[in-house]
Formats: C-alpha cells, sequence, structure tokens
C-alpha cells in the first residue's frame, strides 16, 4: 500500500475526498494543535486514526521528516488519455502537461504543484522509463498529486498524435526551438511536453511536435531546470489564458491539426 507522509499533504489528500486514503496513523509522543486538527478532519471524512510510536512512523515513511503523520493509501487508478479528451464544460480551451521520460521525483512533485496551482486540464506520464508517482512525489508536491487528473500512457508518441487527432496542438520545449515561449498562442487547445533532466525531448517526441519553444536566456548557462522552466511556461500560459478569456479569442493558425505531421516530419 502507498504512504504519504506530512501535514500539509496529508491534509490535501482528505479534502481530495478521493476515496484513496485508506487509514492515518499520528506520531504517540507528539502532540500540539495542528495534528489534531488534521486528525479531527480525518474523522470528519470517516477515515481511520490510530496513534503509533514515532520511530514506526518513520520506518513506514522511510524518513523522520513525516511531521508525525503518515497516510496509507489505496492504489492509484489513473486515467486514459480518452477520459482526459472528454471535452470540458463550458467548452473552454484546453491546457495540457505531458512530461516525456522525467525520472526525478522532486521534478515531477515540483510540475505536479505547479500543473495544480496554473489550472493544467490533463497531464500525460508514460508508463515506462519516467518516475512513478511515491511518497516523496506526492510530499514535494505539497498534496497536489491528489488533484490533478493523471493518464498513464504506453506510448507517448501516439498519444500526442491522438491529441494532434482531437485538434490539440502539441508544443515542445526545447533550448535550440524558436520562436520564445511569450510568442506563443497559449489560448487555444495545446499541450505542453517537458522533456528529461539534462538530455530533453526524446527526438521521436521532438519530431511529433507541432512547435518548438524556447526560454531565452541572458547568462552564462543554457538552459533552466525541467521544474523551474516548466513552471514559467505553465503561468506564462495561465496569464494569456486568462487575458483570453476576457477577450475575443484570437484566430488559430492556418494549418489543420487533424493534418500536421509534426516539426521535422517529411
Amino acid at each position: 500500500m502507498e504512504v504519504l507522509y506530512g501535514l500539509h499533504p496529508v491534509e490535501e489528500a482528505i479534502r481530495a475526498g478521493s476515496g484513496r486514503l485508506d487509514r492515518i496513523s499520528i506520531a504517540r509522543e507528539r502532540r500540539d494543535a495542528k495534528l489534531e486538527r488534521l486528525a479531527s478532519l480525518a474523522r470528519s471524512a470517516g477515515i481511520r486514526v490510530s496513534a503509533e510510536p514515532r520511530d514506526q512512523l518513520t520506518r513506514l515513511a522511510k524518513t523522520d521528516a513525516h511531521q508525525g503523520v503518515v497516510a496509507y493509501l489505496r492504489e492509484r487508478a489513473f486515467l486514459t488519455i480518452e477520459d482526459l479528451l472528454v471535452p470540458s464544460p463550458g467548452n473552454h480551451s484546453r491546457f495540457f502537461l505531458a512530461l516525456d521520460g522525467l525520472e526525478d521525483p522532486h521534478n515531477l512533485g515540483a510540475l505536479l504543484r505547479t500543473a495544480e496551482g496554473a489550472g493544467v486540464d490533463g497531464i500525460l506520464l508514460p508508463e515506462r522509463r519516467s518516475a512513478p508517482i511515491t511518497a516523496t512525489v506526492a510530499k514535494t508536491s505539497a498534496g497536489a498529486s491528489e488533484h490533478v487528473r493523471i493518464a498513464r500512457v504506453t506510448n507517448l508518441v501516439r498519444a500526442l498524435e491522438q491529441m494532434k487527432k482531437a485538434n490539440i496542438w502539441v508544443v515542445g520545449l526545447d533550448e535550440r526551438g524558436t520562436p520564445d515561449y511569450t510568442d506563443f498562442n497559449f489560448s487555444m487547445d495545446c499541450v505542453l511536453v517537458l522533456g528529461r533532466e539534462g538530455a530533453g525531448l526524446h527526438d521521436l517526441v521532438k519530431k511529433t511536435c507541432d512547435h518548438l519553444l524556447r526560454i531565452p536566456m541572458a547568462g552564462q548557462v543554457s538552459s533552466l531546470n525541467v521544474s523551474v522552466a516548466g513552471a514559467v511556461v505553465m503561468y506564462e500560459a495561465m496569464r494569456q489564458r486568462r487575458a483570453a478569456s476576457v477577450q475575443p479569442k484570437a484566430a488559430p493558425p492556418a494549418a489543420t491539426p487533424g493534418k500536421r505531421k509534426g516539426l521535422g516530419s517529411l
């Protein structure tokens, strides 16, 4: 059974009401208002609460940074890409995030937290060669992993092609791309694709993208950490989408999304 630890992540999991929380253990040695409030919130939600020695919680969490609380989660049921592609209420334009082989759980957790904060409609994760959603990911995401909609896909390229057939523009982030991310119109249906730490996008994924955008760099380093880069672009997308919601929508590019092949295609 998956575990989740830390006051804020566990509280977010309770508030998410996903039904994944089985029970919660709190440190027998710790007595303070925050922990008591969390235990009361859990009981109100019908979740069992028990007291355990702090050392036992440390063994379960595999860290002593659990803040006196560990939650036991039932197995996560991931969505399918078809679930993500269901038309949104109000017919507003959709914005997705796809992660191409991200391996660092801290980067994954940080991106899930940003995605939730920036109003991303869903996230695509490959089944293989990608960091699993562990307690470390959940803790780093500050509980956002329990709120975001995540689909696991067997083949990311095929999933992106399926999105293109649904008239969703596929936009990759690459240090050699053009134009700058601020020059792209994020107010239409699109999916932002982020690559691996250090190596970036796989070649086939890159060729599947309709556009490759870059973040201009004024210093000596050529790129940002992937979680930071993702945050920069996601919040620019949120800014544009908010502005578009109170103004007439800009016309999309002339190309027909269903007929696109992507960059690098012949």
